[in-house]
């Protein structure tokens, strides 16, 4: 058996970011696993499935491929894009009308045929019915500024705001979603050592 695959490593420009400053990168197209809603994060039942549903099928499916190819790779972080129908009334102080779509990414070798035969499983051995609303398809981000967050996601306003500053600052505009990359295991570690990535496209 091989050794297993850090994709984090391979793909070190788009999951490792500087704190000090923003940098511009060209992401290119990948498969997520994906699964959309709306709603306050903070008390949306229907956020928290959403994960969980995620996270199974995407373990669900490294253990399949290690057992069927003799392939071994860690699983990616949580990923989410966040936006609401008027992107001027975005903000953090009103959740409620959040839309939302997270994601984990997929390495190349997995197929549509292994993601229906894991959703399955999910659904058949831990009853997840989030697991039904999971999609499989790429996602295609392209140029875009991003910088990394240092604490809890209550205090991301200035390192948002920082950011947005360099875009412009820099003759950019932006366009497509907000992008958040979830490096550190909330559930484990302090809220001010979590690190998460903000990214923006832009044109």
């Amino acid at each position: 058996m091989g050794e297993k695959a850090d994709y984090k490593k391979e793909l070190k420009e788009l999951y490792k970011a500087s704190s000090k400053a923003c940098s511009v990168i060209e992401v290119p197209a990948m498969r997520f696993l994906m699964i959309e809603g709306k709603g306050n994060p903070n008390e949306s039942l229907e956020f928290q499935n959403a994960v969980e549903a995620l996270f199974s099928v995407s373990y669900t499916l490294k253990f399949m491929i290690k057992k069927s190819a003799s392939i071994d790779y860690g699983v990616m972080p949580l990923e989410g894009l966040w936006w609401c129908d008027d992107m001027g009334k975005f903000s953090v102080e009103d959740k409620d009308n959040w839309k939302w779509k997270l994601m984990i990414m997929q390495p190349s070798h997995i197929t549509h045929e292994n993601f229906l035969e894991a959703v399955e499983k999910v659904r058949r051995e831990k009853k997840l019915n989030a697991a039904d609303k999971i999609s499989f398809a790429t996602y295609d981000e392209g140029k875009a500024a991003q910088i990394l967050h240092i604490g809890p996601f209550s205090e991301e306003g200035p390192t948002v705001q920082k950011l947005h500053t360099f875009i412009l600052d820099n003759q950019y505009q932006m366009r497509g979603k907000h992008h958040e990359i979830y490096l550190s295991d909330t559930r484990r570690g302090k809220a001010e050592n979590w690190k998460t990535i903000i990214r923006q496209p832009i044109m």
